[in-house]
């Protein structure tokens, strides 16, 4: 019979030592994780960037990833996106009774994989298991410290008119794989989830310039959201062409049979950058350098004219008004 998470796990016994020290701390030992109440860290020089985010996917393993590795992706592009080189992370789960143990054995794997991709030691956490039903699985939330770049304000009130909109790759491809995983559509395609961290690409674009007005990691909602959220916050209008969006043929295909908009997917491995547009050719070509952003492109401009909307310039040369977001497209995506 294979091994399962027990409510004696969660108990704090020797049942939850041996959960951790088997698990936990055999794929997340470093110098710096503590078993003691609170890890006790060199603070960073100057500013400090702090953020928490929590991950309750479904279904937690998907082509491309799994609910450990997106964990890890999630905080550590948070922080990217404001400047800040992700230092430390701390984690806590919430796994259902009966949960295997091989499945929480490789979620922990990925974790470990990913935060050393992305130079990020997990350092403190915190275990516990709900009753059967209780729980989906395995929810985990990770909180995340970084050191900021000197000299860098990156926010969502900066973008100006006359500024480009680049995207870091194609969209949407992160919501359109969990779609297919639920297998609620009968569609096969082959879709791999974007999901990836993504502090060497900001790393690379900010050695170039620190001229980046904004930086977002467009996740639930997509590129489409993250645009309206950006416009609302400068008061500033925001002008697409339809044709230089990047979107794959099998999402495009997907989306095409549900009558989906790829601009209001998920994405888990995608930036939307605003920039003044005499810094674009610098920044796409320090993205192109870096494996995650071989795609990025301009898709945009930031206009004066209809502040807080969202304009598309389609396919057949018209105009659209891309639809504010809302309702919910596809829940537990991240």
């Amino acid at each position: 019979m294979k091994e399962t998470v027990t409510l004696a796990h969660g108990g704090g016994g020797k049942q939850t030592s041996e959960l951790i020290n088997k698990v936990f701390k055999a794929h997340f030992a470093n110098p710096d994780l503590t078993a003691d109440d609170a890890a006790v860290l060199p603070a960073p020089a100057g500013k400090m960037a702090m953020t928490t985010d929590g991950f309750i996917v479904s279904p937690a393993f998907f082509p491309g990833g799994n609910i450990g590795k997106l964990s890890i992706c999630g905080t550590v592009n948070d922080l990217a996106c404001m400047g800040a080189r992700p230092l430390y992370l701390s984690c806590g789960f919430v796994i259902e009774e009966g949960f295997p143990m091989e499945q929480l054995e490789q979620i922990a794997a990925a974790m470990e994989k990913t935060a050393k991709e992305a130079g990020v030691r997990i350092v403190a956490g915190d275990t516990k298991v709900a009753g059967k039903g209780q729980v989906d699985g395995v929810f985990i939330t990770t909180t995340g410290v970084g050191q900021m770049e000197e000299g860098v304000h990156m926010a969502g009130d900066q973008a100006r008119p006359g500024d480009v909109v680049i995207v870091t790759g194609d969209v949407g491809r992160h919501g359109c794989t969990i779609l297919l995983s639920r297998e609620d559509f009968g569609i096969e395609a082959e879709v791999t989830s974007d999901c990836a961290p993504l502090w060497s690409a900001v790393k690379a674009m900010l050695d170039v310039t620190h001229r980046v007005h904004v930086t977002r990691d467009a996740t639930r909602g997509g590129v489409g959201t993250v645009l309206y959220e950006i416009a609302g916050q400068s008061k500033v209008g925001i002008r697409l062409d339809a044709r230089a969006v990047p979107v794959a043929p099998e999402v495009r295909g997907v989306c095409g049979l549900l009558g989906l908009e790829p601009l209001y997917l998920a994405c888990e491995g995608r930036l939307v950058i605003v920039a003044p547009e005499e810094e674009a050719r610098g920044i796409l070509d320090a993205l192109h350098s870096c494996p995650d952003c071989a795609g990025a492109c301009v898709i945009g401009r930031v206009t004066e004219e209809q502040p807080g909307r969202v304009i598309m310039d389609t396919e057949i040369g018209g105009q659209a008004i891309l639809p504010e977001p809302g309702g919910e497209l596809l829940p537990r995506i991240c």
